[in-house]
């Protein structure tokens, strides 16, 4: 890994276990935890290939192999990763930088679907490789391929920066919205859900 991500240089000792403890905590009381996997659901067709970019504990990809998709995950964190493959059997976990993704490498050269990127991954990247890390995601989908990203724009990463490393990517941007459940977008919105697009040709 090049350079050390956000999520590894500015949390602190015990993040990881807490983040994993906490997540078992809400599975355990009954808590949503399949918003994003739904939305991701109803752009694809059934048994879709999709990549988990950023994949944590695997609640979200857990949620789409559920409903028959065929889901690779990849963190940065070995500990999430770790709990990903304890919790959630079934889908392939795997740690890897999303700067430097290399599927193919890892055994996976198969296009997919569509990439979904939650839980605030982009504001965890390590810092100046947010263009890398869409254009790496966007070099694994096949053509026509969909992304949905979410993260709070208060977390540091400017919503138009986003926007500009996205086209410089080559991701079309389709649609945006404040929440994963289709809230309308607003400027002052502190959360973004951004569909975007790989062009077909």
């Amino acid at each position: 890994m090049a350079n050390p991500t956000r999520w590894a240089t500015e949390t602190g000792p015990g993040h990881s276990q807490w983040y994993i403890d906490r997540f078992r905590k809400l599975a355990a009381d009954g808590a949503d935890l399949a918003g994003e996997a739904r939305l991701v659901d109803a752009t694809v067709p059934p048994g879709s290939r999709i990549l988990d970019a950023g994949c944590g504990t695997g609640r979200v990809g857990a949620a789409l192999a559920a409903r028959g998709h065929r889901v690779v995950g990849v963190d940065a964190d070995p500990a999430l990763v770790e709990a990903a493959r304890a919790d959630h059997p079934g889908p392939r976990w795997l740690v890897g930088d999303l700067a430097e993704l290399d599927l193919a490498a890892a055994g996976e050269p198969e296009p997919f679907d569509a990439a979904v990127v939650a839980g605030n991954v982009m504001a965890f990247v390590a810092p100046g490789t947010e263009q890398a890390v869409l254009s790496r995601i966007a070099a694994h989908l096949r053509p026509d391929g969909v992304v949905l990203v979410g993260f709070g724009t208060d977390r540091g990463y400017r919503i138009e920066d986003f926007d500009a490393d996205a086209v410089a990517a080559r991701l079309r941007p389709e649609h945006r919205f404040a929440t994963w459940d289709l809230r309308p977008w607003r400027d002052d919105a502190d959360f973004a859900v951004s569909v975007l697009r790989k062009p077909a040709r």
